[in-house]
């Protein structure tokens, strides 16, 4: 009991900082000097940003909330603010929901198709001698270079009804003539199984690129240990490397999910080459639709895009501004 009386209290870690010291004169002064130097560099990118960013921006919020159309331009009247019904029509009254729905859907299979292909052919590029490594660099460079509205072009071809080396080498295998002139961008499935080829196809070469350059960061002298305890394969790969490269695939799905989400040409132009435009729409192809007559409408759903996208990132910015603080 007299020990515990007697005993000083603990200090918390708190306390055991040392408090901090007010900054002299000279260091307010460079901090100054500091602050107007990099608001100087980053001036020019700011008023940029400003203009192509923040008043498009800024304009399209304030055009949703109002009833803004074509009339208003024709005529140079003022819209009328109706608060939240563009919203309200959009969810109750137009194929928004269905086509939220389709996109996601979209979205997902193929994040999960180009990120997994990516790291597998990373992986394949770690064990390939040079000179195999390097043809299947040039292989997925050229398919990264080509402009979506080139390859959708290309793909077309491949996939086109009567001169389509798809149905000519389906009709071989089977020894039939049950695919001479089959659509394959009349029905809304198969038009989405044909877009998803298009943009995994194109979408792999970045994902296997930046994935390699992660594999070679990680230190040759753990994957040697993790080899002596034991661990192969699968195991190895899931327990040792993955940690080192848990950011860069961070990195790569957040901007998958981005980027697969506001597919627009390639969409567009198989919906030209013969596909259902009311069964095969997705947000980007939606916007650029319904815009025309009713800008309060298509602010709307750009506010909404805005939103889900800012939605699906928050966890890499999180993480990232975490990172930064330590």
């Amino acid at each position: 009991m007299t020990d515990v009386l007697t005993r000083p209290p603990r200090r918390s870690r708190r306390a055991k900082r040392p408090a901090p010291t007010a900054p002299t004169a000279r260091e307010r002064s460079r901090r100054r000097r500091d602050n107007v130097g990099a608001l100087t560099l980053l001036g020019p990118s700011l008023v940029i940003l400003g203009v192509m960013v923040g008043y498009p921006a800024v304009l399209m919020l304030v055009q949703s909330f109002t009833d803004y159309a074509i009339r208003n331009k024709v005529q140079g009247t003022l819209p009328d603010f109706i608060g939240l019904e563009n919203y309200i029509e959009v969810f109750t009254q137009s194929d928004f929901p269905a086509v939220l729905v389709r996109s996601l859907g979209l979205m997902v299979a193929m994040t999960v198709l180009i990120v997994g292909l990516g790291a597998l052919i990373a992986v394949l590029m770690t064990r390939l001698r040079r000179g195999w490594r390097v043809l299947v660099s040039l292989g997925l460079l050229l398919a990264w270079a080509m402009p979506p509205l080139a390859a959708t072009t290309v793909w077309g071809w491949i996939f086109d009804s009567q001169y389509g080396i798809v149905n000519w080498a389906l009709n071989t295998m089977t020894g039939s003539t049950d695919w001479t002139n089959h659509s394959w961008l009349a029905n809304p499935w198969s038009f989405f199984f044909v877009l998803t080829v298009i943009v995994v196809w194109q979408g792999v070469p970045f994902a296997a690129f930046t994935l390699y350059a992660g594999l070679g960061q990680v230190p040759a002298e753990v994957l040697e240990a993790a080899s002596l305890d034991g661990a192969v394969g699968w195991q190895r790969f899931r327990l040792v490397v993955f940690p080192y490269l848990r950011n860069v695939v961070t990195v790569v799905v957040v901007l998958q999910v981005i980027w697969n989400l506001r597919i627009f040409t390639q969409v567009y132009a198989l919906q030209q080459r013969g596909g259902l435009i009311s069964e095969t729409n997705v947000l980007g192809t939606y916007i650029f639709r319904q815009g025309p007559g009713e800008f309060g409408v298509t602010s709307a759903i750009g506010v909404l895009m805005v939103v889900l996208l800012l939605t699906l990132s928050w966890g890499y910015i999180r993480t990232t501004l975490k990172e930064e603080e330590l």
